[in-house]
């Protein structure tokens, strides 16, 4: 019940802000073909500025990696999928998760109790009033989602990601 109340109250707080814009996930996927950055296999990290990104990711995925937006609750496409595979960040490729560390959460965005260590990095955030640790791609600099203390074991931790911001390949795909 302590967890529903926070969401509520985290979704209100959010919704407050001016500068608040929940994304509302299209169908536009980003196509890693007109992204030069992007690979599964590159892991050196980049550097590349933000106008450079938006002239290259599409603009929701541009809001919430770049900007650090969020997706609206229960709209992405993986909060409610679970088929084995890879997940890998949607704006350069880079490893962030296992689907078998992924669990329901019921928190409205997809959970993984465990990332890849080389795959993400941390970031103290107190936007909104509120003490988080944002999840950023270890590669790109990206806005993934924010990681929490009240997940199951082994690790006790929540991932929650924005659908947006991730990309799954399937076992059978690779």
């Amino acid at each position: 019940m302590k967890f529903l109340i926070s969401v509520i109250l985290i979704v209100f707080l959010q919704s407050c802000s001016q500068n608040y814009q929940p994304i509302k996930i299209t169908s536009m996927e980003n196509e890693a073909k007109n992204n030069p950055y992007y690979s599964r296999t590159d892991t050196t990290k980049l550097t590349i500025s933000n106008e450079e990104w938006k002239k290259i990711l599409a603009p929701d995925l541009y809001a919430i990696s770049r900007e650090a937006a969020t997706e609206r609750a229960f709209t992405g496409k993986y909060n409610e999928f679970d088929e084995i595979g890879e997940y890998y960040c949607a704006v350069c490729g880079n490893h962030l998760f296992r689907s078998t560390s992924k669990f329901s959460s019921s928190c409205g965005w997809p959970s993984f109790f465990e990332a890849d260590k080389e795959g993400v990095y941390y970031k103290r955030d107190t936007a909104y009033g509120m003490e988080r640790v944002e999840v950023l791609c270890k590669r790109c600099d990206s806005h993934l989602g924010h990681v929490f203390d009240d997940g199951p074991k082994p690790t006790g931790l929540r991932y929650c990601m924005n659908s947006i911001s991730l990309e799954f390949v399937s076992d059978t795909q690779k």
